[in-house]
């Protein structure tokens, strides 16, 4: 996956298109991603240890990681990836502005 946990990224299509949020957890057999504040849903919970009072309630829902593109760290617009190694490493650059993205 070219995105990964901790990733400032922004939702290139879909209803969310245009957000942008931090990479909460990646789900890489499902190539899929949660995103902060992207692709919110309503779930309706049962009354509960937790949450005494049940109710509905709005929390993110996973979207396809084809959908994401992650935010170049110098210009702040969305980049495709690269890999390059470096010191024996394999680490991943922003195509844009060729910084290191890890």
């Amino acid at each position: 996956m070219h995105v990964k946990k901790g990733d400032k990224v922004v939702v290139i299509s879909g209803k969310d298109k245009g957000k942008t949020g931090n990479i909460l957890a990646s789900f890489p057999k499902q190539d899929r991603v949660l995103v902060e504040g992207v692709n919110i849903v309503k779930k309706h919970a049962k009354p509960s240890q937790l949450n005494p009072q049940g109710g509905i309630i709005s929390q993110e829902a996973p979207i396809h990681v084809s959908n994401v593109m992650p935010i170049d760290p110098k210009s702040g617009k969305p980049t495709r990836v690269g890999y390059k190694e470096e010191n024996g490493k394999k680490v991943r650059v922003a195509k844009k502005s060729g910084e290191v993205l890890d």
